[in-house]
């Protein structure tokens, strides 16, 4: 398959998570469900749609299947090492959600490991200051692909 527009990174990675059921399957699985059952009952996807989504996650190496129950086989759903590197992205995408759509409280917090209410804010792996679009820019494009 040929593609157009710009080489990128973010266009690569959609592909793999970018559909709405699963981006909420990963919010489940980063909350701790595991089971099949659980994770259609709590994101409301269809079960041959999630199913799929599923699949497609297990497939790109974000979650591994791991067999709970052998008669009949049962599996649960655990984030690899790509699968947990994605939590920042979705605390990120949480916290612009509770800022800019979500209107009054948000509907879920979370715990830092310093006992704090987490607020979750992109740091310079360098410098450590926050991120934000007046203080970046690119130093290198990808190409766009005719």
């Amino acid at each position: 398959m040929v593609r157009r527009g710009r080489e990128c990174s973010v266009a690569e990675a959609l592909e793999v998570v970018g559909e709405r059921w699963s981006l909420l399957a990963l919010r489940e699985i980063m909350l701790g469900e595991r089971r099949f059952n659980q994770i259609a009952e709590n994101t409301g996807a269809s079960r041959d749609i999630l199913a799929a989504r599923l699949r497609k996650l297990v497939d790109a190496g974000v979650l591994e299947k791991v067999q709970y129950e052998s008669h009949p086989p049962r599996h649960e759903y655990h984030p690899t090492e790509a699968g947990r590197a994605l939590q920042p992205i979705l605390l990120g995408l949480m916290a612009w959600g509770d800022r800019y759509v979500h209107q009054g409280e948000p509907p879920t917090l979370w715990r830092h490991a310093c006992g704090e209410v987490l607020v979750p804010v992109t740091v310079c792996a360098h410098c450590g200051d926050p991120v934000d679009a007046p203080g970046t820019r690119a130093i290198r494009l990808g190409a766009v692909r005719a």
